[in-house]
């Protein structure tokens, strides 16, 4: 079954009687349109039915009037092997969360395998079997994006060529490892981008034995792409600390569920007060010591919307558009050529809410009728969401 959800073709589908389509694009969050058309998982048309050639599909999917979104992307997870954490001792947490309308996961480092090598050699290892693991294993479809490796002293730009020339294309938290200066961290992270390959670095407090205190100082100094958890994972620095990363780093602002609430609502505020709302991406920070969250991305864009007043449909961008764009990958955007990710939503039954967007800035989430990984869909109506008012069908 793994290997069929890696390898199988849509054929030609086509997603008519949109009600709501949410784009992914900040710069355009609504698009005007009612149809997709799909072949063999990419994106071919979007728009109005009369302009779209619907004709020899092979499966047709009746909306029924909810709102089709971008599937969402959990910009920070801890997978181990398999769909099994060791860290909650629980299966199934990767196809739970596809039921919360994620379809593509990115590791910020596979820390929580018990016994986890901490040499160069195993290090390297570890991250090139974890790559090579999910590249052909697919919970639930989830395209996990997995092999990011934590740093350690005495790594050399060598270890990291190896590394990119193994298909490692992340690293692992940095500061998680041994290397926690930030002169040293510059270092690497210098090394690891020259080879093509994306960092991100622990910020705030102390999350398992080993790491350690991130301040605001070493996340500037060591200048990685993401800001990782920039609310904490779990502590976070002081909200002034936090407002300043966002002010005098250019990189990418990630804000996590397993973490400060109060500071990701300042976070997310200070970037829009600093139009750079584009650098804003959700993730969960899960399997952590509080859990796993099925819906902890869906959570955040309630929490944002709602608490720090920003328009539902610009954080429903957070969560796909704005990760797709930093992270390089080719899904998140509702556009010829995508991955056709989507997750079919409508408010959920008995919201104050009068339409989906408005439920959701009230602090709702919504229900989730139908989630599609590269055409093909994956689930029918969520087993974990509240029940939607609506749900689409397949004709």
């Amino acid at each position: 079954m793994a290997e069929a959800a890696a390898s199988a073709q849509s054929g030609k589908v086509v997603i008519r009687n949109i009600g709501l389509l949410l784009s992914g694009d900040l710069d355009r969050p609504i698009l005007d349109a009612d149809t997709i058309v799909i072949d063999d998982g990419l994106i071919t048309a979007v728009g109005q039915a009369a302009d779209c050639n619907t004709e020899g599909a092979t499966t047709v999917i009746d909306a029924r009037g909810t709102c089709v979104a971008p599937g969402l992307i959990d910009s920070h997870v801890h997978p181990v092997f398999g769909d099994w954490t060791p860290r909650q001792g629980q299966l199934g947490w990767i196809d739970s969360s596809m039921h919360g309308g994620v379809t593509t996961m990115i590791s910020a480092g596979e820390v929580h395998l018990p016994g986890r090598p901490k040499d160069i050699v195993g290090l390297k290892a570890l991250a090139i079997t974890a790559q090579r693991a999910f590249d052909n294993f697919r919970p639930g479809g989830v395209k996990v994006l997995a092999g990011a490796p934590v740093i350690e002293k005495g790594m050399t730009e060598q270890d990291f060529k190896d590394l990119a020339d193994a298909g490692v294309k992340l690293l692992g938290e940095v500061g998680l490892g041994s290397v926690k200066a930030g002169y040293e961290a510059q270092q690497m992270v210098a090394w690891a981008r020259k080879h093509g390959i994306q960092s991100t670095i622990h910020t705030g407090g102390p999350s398992i034995p080993g790491s350690g205190l991130i301040d605001k100082d070493v996340v500037l100094e060591a200048d990685a792409d993401i800001i990782g958890h920039i609310n904490g994972g779990h502590t976070a620095l002081p909200e002034a600390h936090v407002c300043e990363l966002c002010e005098k780093s250019s990189r990418g602002i990630e804000i996590v569920h397993n973490g400060n609430e109060r500071v990701a609502i300042a976070a997310a505020q200070a970037a829009m007060q600093l139009k750079c709302p584009h650098r804003v991406i959700l993730g969960t920070d899960g399997p952590a010591g509080s859990g796993v969250q099925p819906l902890g991305i869906l959570r955040m864009v309630s929490m944002l919307s709602s608490l720090a007043n920003i328009p539902a449909e610009l954080v429903f961008c957070f969560a796909t558009g704005n990760t797709a764009r930093m992270r390089q990958l080719n899904c998140g955007l509702v556009e010829p050529g995508r991955a056709a990710d989507f997750v079919f939503m409508d408010r959920a039954q008995h919201t104050a809410g009068r339409t989906l967007l408005e439920s959701v800035q009230l602090g709702d989430i919504p229900g989730i009728g139908m989630v599609m990984i590269d055409g093909l869909v994956r689930c029918g109506r969520s087993r974990n969401t509240p029940p939607a008012t609506e749900i689409p069908v397949v004709v």
